[in-house]
């Protein structure tokens, strides 16, 4: 696989990500869960959120904008080192916080772990 193309796919792995949580309040049902928590909490998983769908979707389009310059130059490796180990640090904190023994989750799982190996993979030499 090119180096382009493997940033390409992080960058559709990113906007797939971005919107799946954006559907979070749906899927969760948050309107009812989160008025079961104090404010703060319900504040601050609803921004964590938001965000998240922000830098999700700032780096699935730095993928397509400047996909070259990501793995020629030292600040777009430094990138893909960075969400390389997003998703790592994802992966591991599946298994610290979401101990449940369901299908989804383990697919949740395996898509994080291949995050990071897209991010990865125009790292590598050829």
């Amino acid at each position: 696989m090119s180096r382009d193309l493997a940033i390409q796919l992080a960058g559709l792995h990113s906007f797939a990500f971005a919107l799946f949580h954006m559907g979070f309040w749906k899927l969760f049902r948050w309107d009812r869960e989160l008025a079961k928590v104090g404010l703060a909490t319900r504040a601050i998983t609803q921004i964590l959120n938001l965000r998240l769908i922000y830098v999700l979707l700032g780096v699935g389009a730095l993928c397509f904008l400047f996909t070259r310059e990501l793995h020629t130059t030292p600040l777009g490796r430094a990138l893909l080192v960075f969400m390389s180990l997003f998703w790592v640090g994802r992966t591991i904190e599946q298994f610290v916080f979401l101990r449940v023994n369901r299908p989804m989750v383990h697919v949740l799982t395996v898509l994080f772990v291949i995050g990071a190996a897209l991010f990865a993979l125009p790292l590598l030499p050829l």
